[in-house]
């Protein structure tokens, strides 16, 4: 969450020509509903299956696409070991500062951030990337975020390759 995943796809698809989609924008598009409403409605768990239907869903429907997931998706219904058969994952790396600094001004369209004050959220950041990294770190490729730009991140995709 935060850390350009949905930015940065956008730049590596247009520069691989490949179709981009960000997972959360492709669950509310098909489900008529914002993430939040999702969240407020129906629940994590239901979100996470809804996520799960969904990217299976794209990776079995097309090829040659890069994808935005979203910040959980692979810690939950072994979405790590299916995306990692499926494509290449990479995991964009930040400092909880620079993630802090990021989400401040973004709280109320994140339904998981919106009641949070500043040491609050620094908290949650802290304790959530504490928890996801271990699922994080599993990924075929981990990258610097700050500064990071999309030709570098083919270079790095191409040496993997």
């Amino acid at each position: 969450m935060g850390s350009g995943k949905s930015t940065l796809g956008k730049k590596l698809a247009q520069l691989l020509e490949m179709p981009f989609y960000d997972l959360d924008e492709y669950i509310e598009h098909q489900e008529n509903k914002s993430i939040s409403d999702l969240f407020a409605s129906e629940g994590e768990a239901a979100f996470r299956e809804k996520e799960t239907k969904y990217l299976k869903q794209l990776l079995f429907d097309e090829s040659g696409i890069v994808i935005a997931l979203g910040g959980g998706t692979v810690c939950f219904n072994s979405m790590l070991e299916f995306a990692k058969l499926n494509g290449i994952l990479i995991y964009i790396s930040l400092p909880v500062s620079a993630l802090v600094q990021r989400l401040s001004s973004k709280k109320n369209s994140r339904p998981l951030l919106k009641d949070l004050n500043e040491s609050q959220l620094q908290e949650f950041v802290t304790n959530l990337l504490n928890n996801r990294e271990v699922y994080y770190k599993q990924a075929h490729l981990k990258i610097n975020g700050i500064n990071l730009r999309p030709e570098h991140l083919i270079n790095e995709i191409k040496s993997l390759l």
